[in-house]
């Protein structure tokens, strides 16, 4: 087997996150369900947009997040997803490409808009978010660039993706290309309802081994299992899946096997500005470590530090350098 020639690729939904500061009565007046998700259509998404205050635009999408902060992680960094040849496509191509990650899907020339994810964060931090997936939806596995699936060292799915027919063939594709290569694939489940839409498919993904690598929370954890006692959904999740990464927000973060369990409390911070891409964040902290061959603990703890760190300020992309923050908690040199 060669040389891996990334580190991670992921693969997801190509969004442009436009953050603003909202009060709790704005949610309210275009009926927001407070710390929900909600898929919207092109008009809707027009009506909110014009309706939010000042704001940030910048390329997010969860796969791409962690992308993201895989390279700021100082590890090799790679994407793949779908936008338009549109304003907000050429939006989410630059932020991404300047954010160290290697992305070359072509824009689509017709069809739906970029997507975007329109993201109100309210006082306590708390996000809403409504998102038009547009064109991220129209991936297909003709999209995939096999040279770079082959040489991932890890080749990371996002859930959310797994909606439309073309890009679950794609996802298909990609962990048999990477497999092919001696490499290995991981998923993210992304959202406790989009496991109560899949739950028997993301099982058979797990259990046939089709994925190495499993990425939830605990409420996603519960939702796959459809139980409400977390230490019987770890139980069963150590028996099917090979390898498992199960984050707990305050109370911490375990890597899971059959053998073993291995634990880490969360990293304190004083205040929380907003949550979006607390996970993602700490999916590629755990990456960069296990891309390095770091043993699980430490890659734990960096992904802590990165989630710990993102949480701090608006947006899912790191505004302090991470590295540099790793480095300084003695967690990579």
């Amino acid at each position: 087997m060669s040389a891996p020639t990334l580190d991670v690729l992921t693969i997801g939904n190509a969004i442009v996150d436009v953050l603003a500061r909202a009060e709790d009565d704005v949610l309210a007046a275009h009926g927001m369900n407070k710390g929900g998700m909600a898929l919207i259509d092109e008009a809707r998404a027009e009506a909110i947009y014009g309706a939010m205050g000042p704001g940030t635009e910048i390329s997010g999408g969860s796969a791409a997040n962690t992308a993201a902060g895989v390279a700021a992680l100082g590890a090799r960094a790679g994407f793949i997803g779908k936008v338009k040849a549109d304003g907000l496509g050429t939006v989410f191509g630059h932020d991404i490409r300047a954010a160290g990650v290697a992305y070359a899907t072509p824009a689509a020339p017709a069809g739906a808009a970029t997507a975007r994810c329109l993201i109100l964060v309210t006082p306590d931090g708390e996000r809403t978010m409504n998102t038009f997936l547009g064109a991220a939806q129209d991936l297909t596995a003709a999209d995939l660039d096999p040279a770079m699936v082959q040489g991932a060292a890890v080749t990371y799915l996002e859930g959310y993706l797994w909606d439309p027919p073309a890009a679950k063939e794609a996802f298909l594709a990609a962990a048999k290309i990477a497999h092919g290569a001696g490499r290995k694939v991981a998923l993210t489940l992304s959202d406790s309802f989009c496991v109560d839409r899949y739950r028997a498919e993301f099982l058979d993904l797990v259990r046939t081994h089709t994925v190495d690598l499993v990425f939830c929370n605990e409420a996603e954890l519960k939702a796959l299992y459809e139980t409400a006692d977390f230490d019987t959904a770890l139980v069963a999740l150590r028996k099917d899946a090979r390898e498992a990464v199960v984050t707990r927000s305050e109370k911490g973060a375990s890597f899971v096997t059959s053998g073993a369990v291995v634990s880490v409390p969360a990293v304190p911070v004083e205040r929380v500005v907003d949550t979006t891409g607390a996970g993602d964040l700490f999916a590629a902290g755990f990456l960069a470590g296990y891309t390095r061959g770091l043993d699980p603990a430490t890659c734990l703890r960096i992904g802590a530090l990165a989630a710990g760190e993102i949480i701090t300020q608006l947006g899912a992309r790191p505004q302090r350098n991470l590295l540099d923050l790793a480095r300084e908690a003695g967690l990579l040199s």
